[in-house]
């Protein structure tokens, strides 16, 4: 029973915070809340419809699009001799996930890259058998896009290589 009225005691022994905080008038206002109260606080936070100066998009969407499945669905760029030939021709080749479809990666490369592929080829690839000694296995099977763009746009893949 003991351990239940500490329980109410802490209860009761709320600490409270003093939060100063000085308006533009040089005033000082004083704010008393209790830890719950201030805890409650920042747990809910707002969502602001402000602007983005840059991209002329809402805080909202900028959020939603970063944390979005696009960046689920396109594991990689694949970077290989073909795939530098195809750049010449707007195609870019992409690592995607296995379960993914044509539509599905067509509007991530528009949401990633921000802009609309004419068309998507996809291609199943089986994993290869491997052996380490006595011991074989099997890579996982994996999928890939060749993603088509229009005339004129392009996407910088290859900066780095």
């Amino acid at each position: 029973m003991g351990l239940f009225s500490r329980k109410k005691e802490d209860k009761k022994e709320e600490k409270k915070t003093v939060k100063t905080v000085v308006l533009k008038d040089g005033k000082k206002e004083e704010n008393k809340k209790s830890m719950k109260e201030l805890y409650e606080e920042s747990s809910v936070v707002p969502v602001s419809s402000k602007k983005i100066e840059k991209t002329g998009k809402t805080e909202e969407t900028e959020k939603k699009s970063r944390s979005s499945r696009a960046y689920r669905i396109l594991i990689k760029p694949l970077v290989t001799e073909k795939a530098t030939n195809l750049g010449a021709l707007n195609k870019y080749i992409f690592a995607v996930s296995p379960k993914a479809n044509k539509i599905e990666i067509a509007k991530a490369v528009e949401e990633v890259y921000g802009i609309k592929p004419i068309g998507v080829n996809i291609i199943k690839v089986r994993g290869k058998i491997v052996r380490s000694g006595r011991i074989s296995g099997e890579r996982k099977d994996w999928k890939k896009a060749i993603v088509a763009l229009p005339e004129g746009k392009t996407i910088k893949i290859y900066e780095g290589v």
